[in-house]
């Protein structure tokens, strides 16, 4: 039986044009034992990736801070802190580099996401002052609480489907992933993996992207056999 598969979204799922690559489909599909979608975006984009994939919904958003298991929901922080950062850091005159709409942040529970191509000092200066830190997950700088990560939301999650965390394979590419790696039986970071998740990861593809996702499932597997 292969073991429980906890997985990110960008970088992994998609392609290096950020679109989702429909190979994964039938390998999440497929999977015979429970998928975790765990991403650093906001609750409903996994919950949506769940819904249309027709898997169990068992998701982790904004890098932790935001749980779901079946219809047990469960949020691990609040937004307040990372809501006067943002405050904060327009009144300096910068904005976060969404447009008008923001769509990035719309949904967020416990974060606050801001573009990579606004400054990062001065950013990072404000959250300090919250307590709050800011981590770049190569798609944005999030701003939020130190001790929320993929991993302490992975733990709550397995112990919700059953499972001790150290069963779980995991597959990823960034450094809010390695927090998910530290945690879990085997994990696997994809070739286009910043260094960090490079660094904590038990194996490497060869290949990137959703590419690099297909070759760690069919590794998984292997190893199960």
């Amino acid at each position: 039986m292969v073991p429980p598969l906890a997985v990110d979204i960008d970088g992994t799922l998609t392609d290096g044009a950020g679109a989702i690559d429909p190979r994964v489909f039938d390998v999440l599909q497929a999977w015979a034992s429970p998928v975790v979608v765990a991403t650093g975006k906001a609750f409903p984009y996994p919950v949506a990736l769940a819904h249309f994939l027709a898997i169990e919904r068992a998701v982790i958003a904004e890098n932790g801070g935001v749980s779901l298991v079946g219809d047990d929901l469960v949020v691990h922080g609040d937004r307040a802190g990372a809501q006067r950062v943002a405050d904060a850091y327009r009144d300096e005159g910068y904005d976060l580099g969404w447009g008008g709409i923001d769509l990035t942040n719309r949904w967020r529970e416990t974060e606050v996401a801001v573009s990579r191509d606004r400054p990062l000092a001065p950013l990072r200066r404000l959250a300090e002052a919250e307590g709050l830190e800011v981590v770049d997950t190569g798609y944005a700088y999030h701003v939020k609480a130190p001790d929320i990560s993929k991993g302490r939301a992975l733990r709550d999650v397995a112990d919700r489907l059953g499972y001790d965390v150290t069963a779980f394979a995991a597959v990823g590419d960034s450094r809010n992933d390695a927090h998910m790696f530290e945690e879990v039986g085997v994990s696997y970071a994809v070739a286009n993996a910043d260094e960090h998740a490079l660094g904590a990861a038990d194996h490497v593809t060869e290949a990137s992207y959703a590419d690099g996702l297909v070759e760690a499932a069919e590794a998984i597997a292997e190893r199960s056999e």
